[in-house]
């Protein structure tokens, strides 16, 4: 399945759907406080952080085969701020405005996540991975494009991002998120509730704790999947080289986000896997991109 087509120099049309796509994850039947929660049916493909890299999205929505079963179900999360730069501005607008897109034609299947690089974009929290401030290119690519109207578009995106899930839980113990707090007290609570503008701020806001979180001490992750009542942690953040690993049982690092890319899939219908059954669903994105 190709991706959905966007008029991306249209301030209204990006504006409506991500206003649209905004109000569709609030409104989702399988929204739980600031969760998604799937039923032990069907297939999940997570991907790991995206930014923005070269064809790699498609390539997820690809083996999403969304149109295949309305059981099929993707994970997406950090989408923007690349290393795709138009005269030092960032244009990764366009895959917030892609996927949003994807989310209403599959309100139920396409579950955008929160990351620390759109909760940095909202709140003008300056992030870089090595190539300057990425907050500042993205704010000059949308003055670039969208000229009067960008601080419109710039809500829009905020609306967006903030209606984002912090977690998607499987019934059979699979728990994905962007990253998991390092704190070991870190109360669950957060992911059954609605978020608060305080939850969103650093350093104390729990969603805050939850994407920036970078602690993968094989202790610590035992703790919190007995507290967070899991089997598996699926998350991304931290940078994979091979595209997966596991550096604590209990807890997969998926990342999507440069050559050797990766996805995993999990049967919603089967017990949670091990990492290891984990990784041996891999898939390359690179074997799948579009040769157009």
């Amino acid at each position: 399945m190709s991706l959905p087509v966007v008029n991306f120099i249209d301030a209204d049309e990006v504006i409506a759907v991500l206003e649209g796509a905004a109000d569709a994850m609030e409104t989702s039947p399988l929204r739980k406080g600031s969760s998604v929660v799937l039923a032990s049916r069907g297939k999940l493909l997570f991907s790991g952080d995206v930014h923005d890299y070269p064809g790699h999205l498609e390539a997820i929505v690809h083996l999403a085969a969304l149109e295949e079963s309305p059981d099929n179900h993707v994970v997406l999360h950090e989408l923007i701020h690349g290393e795709r730069l138009l005269d030092g501005m960032d244009l990764s607008y366009r895959n917030l405005a892609r996927v949003a897109t994807l989310v209403l034609r599959f309100p139920a299947q396409v579950h955008p996540m929160l990351a620390n690089h759109e909760l940095a974009q909202c709140f003008r929290v300056a992030v870089s991975k090595g190539g300057g401030d990425q907050v500042a290119m993205f704010d000059a690519g949308l003055e670039y494009v969208f000229g009067g109207r960008a601080e419109e578009v710039a809500t829009a995106i905020r609306d967006f991002v903030l209606a984002m899930p912090l977690a998607v839980r499987a019934l059979n113990g699979i728990w994905c998120s962007h990253s998991i707090p390092a704190q070991g007290d870190f109360d669950p609570a957060i992911f059954d509730r609605a978020l608060e503008d305080t939850d969103y701020r650093g350093p104390l806001g729990g969603a805050w704790q939850v994407v920036w979180g970078r602690s993968q001490d094989p202790q610590h992750v035992r703790a919190l999947l007995d507290r967070f009542g899991a089997k598996l942690f699926l998350v991304g953040h931290c940078h994979a080289e091979m595209g997966i690993e596991s550096p604590a049982d209990g807890l997969v690092v998926v990342n999507s986000d440069h050559a050797r890319g990766m996805v995993v899939s999990i049967d919603l219908a089967a017990p949670a896997p091990s990492a290891r059954e984990v990784a041996g669903t891999a898939t390359p994105l690179v074997n799948h991109l579009d040769p157009a």
